[in-house]
């Protein structure tokens, strides 16, 4: 009978004991909603700014852009910087897009905005996450982060994608996964 060595053994006990810790938190898990790639047109050709994905830790009662804006739940999108693009433009889109969708509150507009310090570039991520609990919505970019409180706001943010924008099929992939 050959022994086996301590190490592996420790090393099965240590496998085990994450696969067992493991089954709990799955129900912590973030549930992928959809992703797609945020384009700016110039003159009839279409450049790809950032990929953007949207995930939620439970899904709303229905399968709708609106029931994911309204769902008062832990939420967050993440983009993947597709292009170098400078502060004043990410600024003026934001700030366009919270217009377009009727949200007027210019201090938590700048708030947010304010998390925006530099250029954005390429392959750099931002994360916008609204916490239920707190009611509070956080966008982090690079090592600047701003949090801005009321579910008003939060359904402003997820409206930018999710609302009235200039690419709506990007709404539709944003919730594509859901069932």
């Amino acid at each position: 009978m050959k022994l086996v060595p301590k190490k592996l053994v420790v090393l099965v006990a240590a496998l085990v004991a994450l696969l067992t810790a493991a089954g709990p938190l799955r129900a912590q898990d973030w549930i992928l909603t959809g992703t797609g790639v945020r384009v700016k047109t110039i003159a009839f050709i279409d450049i790809d700014v950032y990929q953007i994905s949207h995930f939620m830790k439970q899904p709303p009662a229905s399968r709708s852009k609106q029931a994911v804006i309204d769902a008062d739940v832990p939420k967050r999108f993440v983009w993947k910087m597709m292009r170098d693009v400078d502060r004043e433009k990410i600024h003026d889109a934001l700030t366009g897009a919270f217009a377009m969708n009727g949200y007027k509150d210019q201090a938590k507009i700048k708030a947010f905005v304010g998390a925006f310090k530099g250029e954005l570039k390429e392959g750099s991520q931002v994360t916008i996450q609204y916490d239920p609990e707190k009611k509070s919505t956080t966008v982090t970019v690079g090592g600047s982060s701003a949090s801005v409180a009321g579910v008003d706001f939060m359904k402003a943010v997820w409206s930018i994608w999710l609302g009235k924008i200039d690419q709506p099929r990007l709404g539709d992939q944003l919730i594509a996964r859901l069932k």
